[in-house]
């Protein structure tokens, strides 16, 4: 009776080599040379060697195949994930000083809703 084939499940937290080469129709020796060609792309791996990929590693290589597709070469590939990275990084950096401005504004919010307004002012003298 033939085995069945393991179905891979979409919300693991880490596949195995064998797993993401499958994936993505990619030799395992292709990842391998990826890891040391690109330094967003690093999987852990055991004492033992054994490589586990985490879902920020399948995004990466995501990214190379499809730039690949679009025919750069591994130097075009480089600079462009090393431009996502730093865009990246600016969008979090922008995204904390948004945080920090919200949180200062909030603040300002409350400290405005504690000064009585004119009108409550002039309906307390008439009495």
């Amino acid at each position: 009776m033939p085995k069945k084939k393991r179905k891979e499940k979409e919300g693991k937290l880490f596949y195995s080599i064998g797993e993401v080469a499958r994936r993505f129709g990619v030799a395992e020796p292709t990842l391998r040379y990826w890891e040391k060609e690109f330094d967003e792309l690093h999987p852990r791996t055991s004492e033992q060697g054994t490589r586990t990929y985490q879902k920020e590693d399948l995004e990466v290589i995501r990214l190379i195949l499809h730039l690949k597709g679009e025919g750069l070469t591994l130097e075009g590939i480089r600079r462009r994930l090393k431009e996502s990275r730093s865009q990246g990084e600016r969008e979090a950096e922008a995204v904390e000083r948004l945080r920090h401005l919200r949180d200062e504004l909030e603040a300002l919010r409350a400290a405005l809703d504690e000064i009585p307004s004119e009108q409550d002012a002039s309906s307390t003298e008439g009495k």
